[in-house]
């Protein structure tokens, strides 16, 4: 057994536990706060975020062909300055290529042990991350450490679980005996190889850069696949890091780093279609939007694809005990990140006539104000709406806030405006409050697709049936990472979580008193493949298991000694 994979075994154990059992359980902290940690690792986190600034990354790769670098701060509106190998794909493949064999023969514990060195020296960088992120993907410092750091290495160590069980799951000998007629007992001695697909191109996401990034990572390297990092351009450090962190790792346990490797580009420039189109990449992990993960999908014969998009996610409000609750609940996660995650909330759906709010009958415009009202009560504190809220990543999102603002008052339909709020700490900062629209089904051009950033509409149905039965259709037709009923009738509860999980889609009943965006690694089994937000699950068995095969080899009687 290797070193590192009996130095971590213990974390691995658990996280097959958390797996197995589905409890609350996390291997790093969530809280930045000074109070947890003491005063120095924050502050020592930051000044290594500080000296990359304006500096070329260091990351030493064959066939660098020049250095690339367009991040820009959406908090100051200053460029980071720092510049990243962009690599010529065949003679980084070459060199890829050149390390695949020893890591296909290394046992799969010793490939088990190297990510989990890898995932807790990236946990020891989760401060640098956090300004990296925040930097880059707009997130909120405190979402920044806890949603692309901890959240995301939990994610990766679930991933990372699932590969270790399906490998372990074929052993490697066996010996098999079975009579046939007259001939006696033919006797065999049976030998099983775990075959890696080649190589994984990991095409990671502007606006959480890590969360697809150690899933991915550590389903292929842990079964023997070299990974290809390649992030946006707009949110390049984080993977930088996390590279980085990867080739010290293999170097130091005797592989050749170039088993993980960093490919930069620009928008101008983009570098995803060599890679992927390369003959010798066999598996494509891809976070980001429902087009080009749908073209992913469709256009990639002969290649493993991993996809989570996005699509309508969705409320059906049909009756509550507590509308001020419900209301928080959802008006929370309109808010939280900016609406820019893959579980942010969309379409509300309320039946035309009102909901029972405890017994007692409530209009449709004032369920709808009580959501509005909400929104601002979470934004009321600047530095709370600050930390929840975090920046628009990107312009483009705020020209889609434009688009849909122009849109609603032309018909007179907006219900709560956006404008930019004050980020106490960067005045700079790009920022959006929460645009809710008020729609019908005749608008369903409007809602019937991912409206990335805080854009929202509260979508008077002509009853709880109709509420269903249009958040369902989209969910099937669209696709729905996460959806959510509010409902004090039993019955109605039960249609809800039928009519959804036969549209392919998970569903939350009456969540309130806690971020309901929110997906829990060893838990929640985020996507689920069967609508078009995504064929893929992060994490189940299936998400690791097709990243390798099985050949065998079968001798009469005693299989000779390996020499």
């Amino acid at each position: 057994m290797s070193a590192l994979f009996t130095k971590h075994q213990d974390l691995l154990t658990k996280a097959l536990d958390a797996c197995s059992h589905r409890y609350a359980w996390s291997g790093w902290p969530e809280n930045p706060s000074s109070k947890i940690h003491g005063e120095e690792k924050p502050a020592a986190g930051l000044a290594r975020f500080e000296a990359l600034l304006g500096q070329d990354f260091p990351l030493a790769q064959p066939g660098e062909v020049a250095r690339v670098g367009e991040e820009v701060s959406p908090y100051t509106g200053e460029p980071l300055g720092v510049r990243y190998p962009r690599a010529d794909p065949e003679v980084l493949f070459t060199a890829i290529n050149s390390a695949r064999p020893a890591w296909a023969a290394a046992t799969p514990e010793a490939r088990v042990g190297v990510c989990l060195e890898i995932l807790q020296r990236c946990g020891e960088q989760l401060f640098e991350n956090a300004h990296a992120t925040m930097h880059t993907s707009g997130q909120s410092y405190v979402m920044a450490f806890a949603g692309s750091g901890a959240n995301a290495l939990d994610r990766g160590l679930e991933a990372l679980a699932y590969a270790h069980k399906a490998m372990q799951d074929v052993p490697a000998t066996a010996h098999w005996e079975r009579k046939f007629g007259r001939d006696g007992v033919a006797s065999l001695d049976k030998r099983y190889r775990l075959v890696p697909r080649g190589i994984g191109v990991v095409i990671c996401c502007a606006t959480f850069p890590l969360w697809n990034t150690y899933p991915a990572l550590c389903a292929s390297l842990a079964t023997g696949n070299p990974v290809v990092l390649k992030p946006h351009p707009a949110a390049t450090l984080p993977v930088a890091l996390v590279a980085r962190v990867c080739r010290e790792v293999l170097a130091e346990a005797g592989y050749d780093p170039n088993l993980v490797t960093l490919a930069a580009d620009t928008r101008a420039d983009p570098a995803t279609l060599p890679l992927i189109q390369h003959p010798d990449t066999a598996i494509i992990d891809f976070t980001g939007s429902p087009r080009f993960g749908s073209w992913l999908e469709q256009n990639c014969p002969g290649k493993q694809v991993y996809t989570e998009t996005a699509g309508c996610n969705s409320v059906v409000l049909e009756s509550t005990d507590d509308l001020q609750a419900t209301a928080r609940a959802v008006a929370h996660s309109l808010c939280q990140a900016s609406a820019q995650m893959c579980t942010s909330v969309q379409n509300i759906h309320v039946p035309a006539a009102g909901v029972r709010v405890a017994g007692e009958w409530v209009p449709h415009a004032e369920v709808a104000a009580a959501i509005c009202s909400a929104v601002d009560g979470w934004l009321a504190d600047p530095r709370a709406a600050a930390t929840l809220c975090g920046t628009l990543f990107d312009p483009a999102v705020q020209s889609n806030v434009d688009r849909y603002r122009q849109l609603a008052a032309a018909q007179q339909r907006i219900l709560r405006d956006s404008a930019p709020y004050e980020n106490p700490g960067f005045p700079a900062a790009r920022t959006a409050t929460p645009l809710v629209i008020a729609a019908s089904e005749d608008d369903r051009d409007w809602y019937r697709e991912e409206v990335f950033g805080p854009v929202s509409f509260i979508i008077a149905n002509a009853d709880a049936e109709a509420c269903l039965r249009d958040a369902t259709g989209n969910a099937r037709d669209c696709g729905a990472i996460t959806s959510h009923v509010y409902s004090t009738d039993a019955e109605f509860l039960a249609r809800a979580v039928d009519a959804y999980h036969a549209a392919g889609a998970s569903v939350a009943c009456n969540l309130t008193g806690m971020p309901i965006n929110f997906a829990a690694a060893y838990s929640d089994f985020h996507v689920t493949g069967l609508n078009p937000a995504g064929n893929a699950c992060l994490a189940d068995l299936a998400f690791v298991s097709n990243r390798f095969r099985i050949v065998q080899s079968k001798f009469m009687g005693v299989a000779p000694a390996p020499a």
